[in-house]
């Protein structure tokens, strides 16, 4: 090996953390994730009022699938700013097409993914990042909402979780589809977004399930706790993570 190719193994060594053929992991892209998430949490505070419930409920390591309700473009941010680890997101290839996008969703290391082909890249770094014990955001529904409601999930969404052993947290938001719904093409600035973390499901919790009954499971859960924040939404002090 020549200087220079030792020189160029040892700085990826220093900086990457997970490598594929043509992805690799950035600690400098991990550590401006964690800076993004104030100015992003001071954002929704100031113009939405957002409030978290349940943020506890996430296991402190170990993989995970966080798989929420998909209403609208602020549903990522939004939902990662309220967890203490890190997210994984997956991110259409298509979206990388748009150069002022591009750069944000590679500046927060999200996984490419090609859902009008096999995808099968995106798919192996999920499965690495996972079985390294990482979290990754995803949209069972795989689109967001039209009407505000939750819709069907698609085949396999899941799928990510079991082949893994990952453990799933359902998630719900309300309030981003008023915020922001798919017919805008800019979001409204003012509402009130709320968002609740549910009880995780542990691998051991359904790991006799077909995948089909996972999904319905997993969706069970979630239109439970959408419900909650929608039609009671908890406004005192007392509500507390340890209610779920």
């Amino acid at each position: 090996m020549t200087i220079s190719n030792k020189t160029k193994a040892n700085n990826t060594g220093r900086n990457s953390v997970v490598s594929g053929s043509d992805h690799v992991v950035i600690f400098s892209k991990r550590l401006c994730y964690y800076l993004v998430r104030i100015p992003v949490s001071l954002f929704f505070m100031i113009f939405y009022g957002n409030r978290f419930f349940g943020y506890n409920n996430m296991p402190v390591e170990g993989g995970m699938v966080v798989a929420a309700n998909h209403q609208s473009y602020y549903d990522p941010p939004l939902i990662a700013a309220g967890l203490r680890r890190r997210l994984n997101f997956l991110a259409k290839k298509q979206l990388f097409k748009f150069k002022p996008l591009a750069w944000l969703i590679d500046f927060l290391d999200a996984i490419p993914l090609d859902i009008d082909g096999i995808g099968y890249e995106g798919i192996k770094i999920s499965l690495k990042r996972l079985r390294n014990g990482e979290a990754i955001l995803i949209f069972p529904e795989g689109a967001r909402t039209w009407d505000g409601e939750i819709g069907e999930f698609k085949k396999g969404s899941l799928a990510l979780a079991k082949q893994t052993k990952s453990a799933i947290l359902p998630t719900a938001i309300d309030g981003c589809y008023q915020a922001w719904p798919r017919t805008n093409m800019l979001p409204y600035l003012f509402g009130k977004i709320r968002v609740i973390y549910g009880q995780p499901l542990f691998y051991d919790d359904f790991k006799n399930l077909s995948e089909e009954e996972l999904r319905e499971l997993v969706k069970t859960k979630i239109i439970e706790l959408f419900q909650k924040i929608r039609l009671n939404p908890p406004i005192d002090s007392d509500f507390l993570p340890t209610d779920f």
